[in-house]
């Protein structure tokens, strides 16, 4: 007899769930309504993560180049954001998103609910991913452009789209602070409707906002082919079996474009690999015990 393979696999879920409870520590502001006004909140974390949220502890890096673009009178440029998100995008590429990001987490644990489930056909699924390449370019960079002319912009994405800042702030600012609720007009309700949407798409297809929406998503998967933190397919080992296409949450070609701007390096196609032929950054690592055989007394 032989010893056999054992996996063993970094457990990604608490991972996130630490990072969330990190980002969003401030346990005070879930009690008493408030916000953290402290030092750490002049720093961006590396992921969606609104900084109206009662509990948060840094600011989003999307929400913070929007704040400080759109802040009227404002003649420096925010650099220091355009710093981290390279930073982030060089080192971890869509590793943050699979790792760190808190709505992306929301939606891991959706997609866990046993409902039937969806794998959107390609001719709908790969147009539609250059939508959050759009929100990108409309509601993020538009600023850019927008700020010379009017002295400022609106945050277009946390204000109109954004569905990890209505799950984290909108809605619990809302039941926290009863003044509030009067105010909360056709807008909140419109970002209600986009929310319970996307989570309600999210029991059937994996990470919808992050495969179709994200615009944080699509600035980390133009780092994706080049960061370094990389998947790495050994084509000698891979029988073409189709069992990583099959697992991967996002739909990625695995045997074609394993490092795909789409790729969160979440290792679920390593998890499943029966030949050992995908390598990632923390995920799906198969550790080999030696081929000694088992002692005839062994329990």
């Amino acid at each position: 007899m032989h010893r056999h393979r054992v996996k063993r696999r970094v457990p990604r879920g608490a991972i996130q769930l630490a990072a969330a409870a990190l980002f969003n520590g401030y346990a005070a502001g879930f009690v008493r309504g408030g916000l953290y006004q402290g030092p750490l909140k002049r720093a961006c974390v590396p992921v969606l993560n609104c900084w109206s949220c009662p509990g948060a502890l840094g600011a989003c890096p999307i929400g913070a180049l929007q704040a400080a673009l759109g802040a009227p009178g404002r003649r420096r440029f925010p650099f220091y954001v355009l710093g981290t998100l390279m930073l982030f995008g060089v080192a971890l590429g869509r590793l943050a998103c699979g790792l760190l990001c808190p709505f992306g987490f929301v939606q891991d644990l959706l997609y866990k609910i046993p409902v039937k489930k969806w794998r959107p056909p390609r001719r709908l699924d790969r147009p539609l991913r250059y939508v959050k390449y759009a929100v990108l370019a409309a509601l993020v960079a538009l600023p850019l452009v927008l700020r010379p002319a009017f002295g400022g912009a609106p945050p277009y994405f946390c204000k109109y789209l954004c569905p990890a800042g209505t799950l984290e702030a909108g809605i619990p600012q809302v039941l926290l602070n009863p003044s509030l609720r009067g105010l909360a007009g056709a807008l909140f309700d419109w970002k209600v409707i986009v929310l319970v949407a996307l989570v309600a798409l999210a029991t059937k297809v994996g990470r919808p906002f992050c495969r179709y929406l994200c615009p944080l998503g699509a600035l980390y998967g133009l780092f994706n082919r080049f960061s370094l933190s990389r998947m790495a397919l050994d084509q000698h080992k891979c029988v073409h079996c189709g069992a990583c296409e099959r697992a991967c949450p996002m739909q990625v070609d695995v045997t074609k474009a394993i490092n795909s701007a789409e790729c969160i390096r979440c290792g679920r196609c390593a998890g499943v690999c029966p030949v050992d032929a995908i390598r990632t950054p923390i995920f799906g690592r198969k550790e080999k015990e030696d081929d000694k055989p088992i002692p005839e007394n062994a329990g």
